[in-house]
């Protein structure tokens, strides 16, 4: 049985890999690092685009697990008709919570706060002094309540929020509090301060963010993107940015990279990282062992963790 495994880390920095398999490095370079057939466990290159991390896949004839180092599976899953039958996809939960929940935070102080005002005022010699809003006494609304969705609710504790709303797919009951449905955001909206978006991209949730989702936001409030650029619609935010109705704070855009000379990057209110949520260095070591463990379990022929769904 083939144990050829694809790794986009080197194996002899990764503590704890079981012996057994063929351990090969394949980053997104032209060149394979042998025959795609024999690969069966297979690491998609981390942050490199969808062509890359699919570009294998249709050789991949003996492949078993296909595992992400993202929270995202969407650029992996247009290919998956090319695989076999009962191939396991998983992503990436656990490694990056912490990472964009610190993002997710550090774009809401600094766009509440004025920091991008105050950057331009330095460079400018401006003393910019006056009143800001706060984090505190706000209502925040999380759309997207999975593991990234609590890690950030877990960060907002301390600020002192009026009150955190969590919305997913389907209703539930968490230890925090309830969950409500998509279906309810249309009620929720008009009451949130802060919206933050931290859903999978998904058929259901591609253009979420659309014209009637932000015409329902309250005046002033604060769109906080860290899931897809395709969640939101990007001609509906300018039309709400630039009338000022509403801010945003972006890690994440459509188109992606954002070139250069797009509206977005001058439309008022809207501050922009450049997808760094999970780019930090909490990366490595999280990631590392996630791979330990997951390949530990391939080699013992147990199921691995995080299993987004099975080919048929």
């Amino acid at each position: 049985m083939t144990s050829d495994v694809w790794l986009p880390l080197k194996a002899d920095g990764i503590e704890g890999l079981p012996e057994g398999p063929r351990y090969l490095f394949w980053d997104g370079g032209e060149e394979y690092p042998a025959d795609p057939a024999d690969c069966a466990f297979y690491v998609v290159p981390y942050m490199k685009g969808p062509e890359i991390a699919v570009r294998p896949l249709a050789a991949m004839t003996s492949v078993r697990v296909v595992q992400t180092l993202s929270a995202g599976i969407d650029h992996v899953t247009p290919a998956l008709g090319t695989l076999p039958a009962g191939v396991r996809l998983c992503n990436a939960k656990g490694v990056h919570e912490a990472s964009t929940a610190e993002l997710t935070l550090a774009l809401i102080l600094a766009s509440l706060r004025g920091i991008p005002g105050f950057v331009t005022g330095q460079q400018r010699e401006e003393w910019r002094s006056g009143f800001y809003p706060a984090l505190a006494d706000k209502s925040v609304l999380i759309v997207g309540y999975g593991s990234i969705g609590a890690a950030i609710e877990d960060r907002l504790a301390p600020f002192e929020c009026a009150r955190v709303v969590r919305v997913a797919r389907s209703a539930r009951t968490t230890e925090r509090g309830a969950v409500q449905a998509f279906t309810d955001l249309p009620e929720l909206l008009p009451e949130a301060d802060v919206v933050i978006l931290s859903t999978p991209l998904t058929e259901g949730t591609r253009g979420l963010a659309g014209a009637e989702f932000l015409t329902r936001m309250k005046d002033g409030a604060l769109l906080v993107n860290v899931a897809r650029g395709a969640v939101v619609e990007t001609e509906a935010l300018l039309a709400e940015t630039k009338s000022g109705r509403i801010t945003a704070a972006l890690d994440v855009t459509d188109p992606e990279p954002l070139p250069v000379g797009h509206p977005l990057w001058h439309a008022p209110g809207v501050l922009i990282s450049p997808h760094v949520g999970g780019s930090t260095s909490a990366f490595l070591p999280r990631a590392q062992r996630l791979l330990a463990d997951q390949l530990t379990r391939f080699a013992a022929g147990e199921e691995p963790r995080n299993i987004v769904l099975t080919t048929g």
